[in-house]
């Protein structure tokens, strides 16, 4: 979703490296990967997914060894780090930073002595690096520069991100709590981390509106309103447990329909 997203500002500016999107995707796609391979190993060795409600994971599950998760973790932020130094060279140096920061938020979210995920920060980056910088980055290697829309729909995608997380998190939250797992969800308690959701979903369709204002054809992203209503009226009504998943992938194609109708949106009418 970020990757379209930029792109199609970039597109819609006049951006003439417009294939550069592909590589962008890839490094998108491969940070998301290393991501979850890594709180994968990293939660099953600490044994934080031994009472997990959620679907299953390799290392608590026994499906896999935690030393062919941990390297398979490695290996799709290698594919992320190679990528995205070819985009630097091709654009700025500065990138190999941004780069490298998302790497490592991807690694300790769960892993290392102070994983921040385990103390409640785990939203503040995946707003940051899914949101923000997944699309203003693109933007920048098509384009040169990041417009306002760029941050805004940067914005839409990050709320989107969060509001995936939250949905885990609040489906965790007896388990993390056994564990001594400090998540938002934890930290904010059950009521709260519900409307911690619905506000998510509501700063997303705002973002897109105020996108509008700048750009007209985002307006299109708000037909995905409807989509969000079977998830916001789960949460509502109280889902716990196992009806979280349901949630969760509804979360997810509302992610998809966002993404896709904004950028075709902002494209037709750029």
């Amino acid at each position: 979703m970020p990757v379209a997203l930029g792109a199609v500002v970039a597109v819609g500016e006049g951006g003439a490296e417009w294939w550069r999107v592909l590589p962008a995707g890839i490094v998108s796609l491969s940070l998301q990967v290393g991501v979850n391979f890594a709180n994968d190993y990293s939660d099953g060795v600490r044994g934080t997914d031994e009472k997990r409600v959620g679907p299953t994971r390799l290392v608590a599950s026994g499906l896999a060894s935690a030393r062919s998760v941990k390297k398979a973790a490695i290996a799709a932020f290698g594919v992320a780090a190679a990528v995205g130094f070819v985009l630097a060279v091709l654009t700025t140096w500065w990138l190999i930073a941004v780069g490298a920061a998302a790497i490592l938020a991807g690694w300790f979210y769960t892993g290392g002595p102070r994983p921040y995920g385990y103390i409640g920060l785990g939203e503040v980056f995946v707003f940051t690096f899914f949101g923000l910088v997944a699309t203003a980055g693109t933007t920048y290697v098509i384009l040169g520069r990041t417009p306002a829309p760029t941050w805004t729909l940067g914005s839409a995608a990050g709320f989107l991100a969060c509001a995936l997380l939250v949905t885990n998190n609040l489906r965790d939250i007896p388990g993390d709590v056994e564990v001594g797992k400090r998540t938002l969800a934890v930290r904010l308690g059950d009521r709260r981390t519900r409307l911690l959701y619905l506000g998510f979903l509501g700063a997303t369709f705002a973002s897109i509106a105020l996108t509008g204002a700048l750009s007209s054809g985002a307006f299109i992203g708000l037909l995905a309103v409807p989509i969000a209503r079977r998830p916001m009226v789960a949460v509502r009504r109280g889902a716990t447990g196992r009806d979280l998943i349901a949630v969760l992938g509804d979360t997810g194609r509302l992610q998809l329909a966002v993404g896709a109708l904004t950028s075709i949106g902002v494209a037709l009418f750029a």
